[in-house]
């Protein structure tokens, strides 16, 4: 008896797992969407942008340093400290200079003294050669002694026009001492912020073969980005365009912007050979030739933003999208349900119809952020579009287990 229910029971599970897989069969059969991936066409925006990585920097950035060698017997700023254009900033030991000054100005003051002194000395000579004529006109007195008194009062004459060339010079040396005593006292060329100190209190700097730099300044109320913007898309991008970007500490807060420059040239042309030397080699500018096609290129674009709050900081990376242009409301499709270009440009679609035909259509394609494109003509919104299709596994129903875990 137990036997035969069994059976009864097997023969059941069997017969149902039999008219299960005939649904199946049957339906899928009959589903002719079962092998498509199907999207609708929607109402939505559309911003088409240019991703590129920028740097911070502030609006005005100036290495201040020194003009003369010597000591520094005091560092007036400290890193963060905002300074004012002609503020103190560090001094130099100016006992050379001070001395410099004093020697340039006896020089000149004894330059002076020769020039005053041959001033008289021609008074002196000039009445010499008054004398003289009259005398000799009386023919009092010879030729000779009237010939000497003429040459001296023009040689007394070239001698003071000597010293007053003399007076200019030690005048711009006494100048140059004082400009010199003057650059003792380092002062801010802009208003700014301190961002770097290199040199130290009571360090000795050496202005003889560079300017060395003591401290570093930026106006950082303002700051300017510059995005690197690849040779691909860089035909895309105009200067006016809006542009936003965001930075790895803060990627929720948006800053704005519009373009306000678009470098001509890459910074590989300043080390490009074929520009800087006039006589390259053959091989050499090969060499650089496949040197530079190996590598990214990249145009610089700059753009400046406010920064009262200060939170952008120098040397910060941002994350830039200039805007290409922007559709709001607008009848959108997946990317992926346009087709490849023609060669007139022309795209199309594959539309979903009633019982699950499809048909080719053409669209007039929009702006493309490459996940949603804007169809501007060809489709209503509604509409369903193919967007690929299922693979073979996909399609595959999977099979119910038998009832009651047999």
């Amino acid at each position: 008896m137990k036997s035969s229910l069994r059976t009864t029971i097997v023969v059941a599970c069997l017969a149902a797992l039999a008219a299960g897989g005939g649904w199946w069969r049957s339906h899928g059969e009959a589903d002719p969407l079962a092998d498509l991936l199907v999207a609708e066409a929607t109402i939505g925006n559309v911003q088409q942008t240019v991703q590129a990585t920028g740097t911070l920097r502030p609006v005005r950035l100036v290495a201040v340093g020194a003009q003369v060698s010597g000591r520094i017997t005091a560092m007036k700023v400290a890193i963060g400290d905002t300074v004012k254009a002609g503020d103190l900033v560090a001094t130099i030991d100016s006992v050379t200079r001070e001395y410099d000054l004093k020697s340039a100005e006896a020089a000149l003051a004894d330059v002076r003294a020769q020039k005053r002194q041959k001033e008289a000395s021609l008074v002196y000579a000039e009445a010499v050669l008054e004398r003289e004529t009259a005398t000799f006109a009386k023919q009092a007195s010879s030729r000779d002694a009237l010939e000497s008194a003429r040459a001296t009062v023009a040689t007394t004459r070239a001698q003071i026009d000597s010293l007053a060339a003399q007076i200019t010079e030690a005048e711009v040396k006494v100048d140059t001492a004082k400009v010199d005593l003057g650059y003792t006292r380092i002062v801010a060329p802009i208003d700014g912020t301190v961002l770097l100190v290199v040199a130290q209190e009571g360090q000795t700097v050496n202005a003889v073969q560079s300017a060395p730099t003591i401290v570093v300044l930026g106006r950082i109320d303002r700051m300017t980005v510059r995005a690197e913007i690849s040779e691909a898309d860089a035909p895309k991008v105009r200067v006016g365009q809006p542009v936003v970007f965001s930075i790895l500490g803060d990627l929720d807060r948006r800053w704005e912007g519009r373009l306000e420059a678009l470098d001509p040239a890459p910074d590989t042309l300043r080390s490009d050979n074929q520009i800087t030397s006039s006589s390259t080699s053959t091989t050499s500018s090969s060499s650089s030739s496949s040197s530079s096609s190996s590598s990214a290129i990249y145009y610089y674009g700059r753009f400046d933003v406010p920064n009262p709050d200060g939170v952008l900081r120098t040397y910060m990376t941002a994350q830039v999208k200039v805007i290409l242009g922007e559709a709001e409301g607008v009848v959108t499709v997946p990317t992926a349900a346009l087709s490849s270009a023609g060669s007139g440009g022309e795209r199309s679609v594959e539309v979903v119809g009633a019982g699950g035909t499809t048909t080719r259509r053409t669209v007039t394609v929009g702006l493309d952020d490459k996940v949603r494109a804007e169809i501007r003509s060809g489709l209503r919104a509604g509409e369903r579009v193919v967007v690929g299709r299922r693979s073979a596994e996909a399609r595959t129903p999977s099979m119910p287990g038998p009832p009651g875990g047999l």
